[in-house]
């Protein structure tokens, strides 16, 4: 009789292991496309808003082919509507964008995808792919979430920056309708599970007071790179306190003088 081999199994991903862990392919599908489709549409509100601040149909479209990263792409039409310098804005928008390098260095490690697709890939590298892709537990499931989330949200966001261009005129105050607010919700949505302890609850709102505190101040986009000043304060916070109380279990359980 011929020796039975075990099928290979997908490798999990870090922290993960066993089949237990499996998720099933329909399942990440589900979620890549919900998630795709709702920000997707979204790029309506970016198609409004880019033409109503004086950019041609040619550049809006441009800019959802070729960026392809809503906060940057919100931001430098923001700073241009406001009457901004071209050069400010598109710097702004730079340094928003910069987020994305970050979760590249995660994602490669986790898909760790042919050199070929890589630079194909890389266009895809934004808030809501990492989002759906990093809590899958193995690295098939990784893939299939970060391919199904950035076909789907690349084609909706691009068809809907395009119609949202050529129907601005007949929407009117763009202003009116909140547009602009779609896409950070559902990442909010996206976020808000992933908080599950104390620690990134606590560094997620310092984060935000952050935000916040610096949007007055500071130009677009560079309050969203301070706030990543929240993490190394929170967990340099949590090892002092950690250390304090390292050092009162041992001066209680030391003998002092004149005991």
């Amino acid at each position: 009789m011929a020796e039975q081999t075990a099928p290979p199994q997908c490798p999990a991903a870090p922290g993960v292991q066993g089949p237990a862990a499996e998720k099933p392919d329909a399942a990440v599908v589900r979620d890549a496309l919900g998630v795709g489709v709702a920000v997707g549409l979204s790029g309506f509100a970016f198609g409004v808003t880019s033409a109503g601040s004086g950019l041609t149909l040619l550049q809006t479209c441009a800019l959802s082919l070729l960026v392809f990263t809503g906060a940057s792409q919100f931001a430098l039409v923001g700073a241009l509507a406001a009457g901004g310098n071209p050069y400010t804005a598109a710097a702004g928008a730079f340094f928003l964008g910069i987020r994305n390098a970050f979760y590249g260095l995660r994602l490669s490690q986790l898909l760790a995808l042919p050199r070929v697709l890589r630079p194909l890939a890389a266009q895809w590298v934004i808030d809501e792919t990492t989002a759906v892709t990093l809590p899958q537990p193995t690295r098939r499931a990784a893939r299939i979430g970060f391919t199904v989330t950035g076909l789907t949200l690349y084609t909706l966001w691009n068809l809907t920056t395009l119609l949202g261009a050529l129907g601005a005129e007949a929407l009117g105050d763009t202003d009116a309708w909140g547009l602009d607010a779609a896409s950070p919700a559902v990442f909010l949505a996206l976020l808000a599970p992933m908080l599950k302890s104390a620690t990134e609850r606590v560094t997620a709102g310092l984060a935000v007071l952050l935000v916040l505190g610096l949007l007055p101040v500071l130009p677009a986009g560079a309050p969203v790179l301070v706030s990543a000043l929240a993490a190394p304060v929170v967990l340099f916070l949590k090892g002092r306190g950690r250390s304090a109380s390292s050092e009162d279990v041992t001066g209680d359980t030391t003998p002092g003088e004149g005991r």
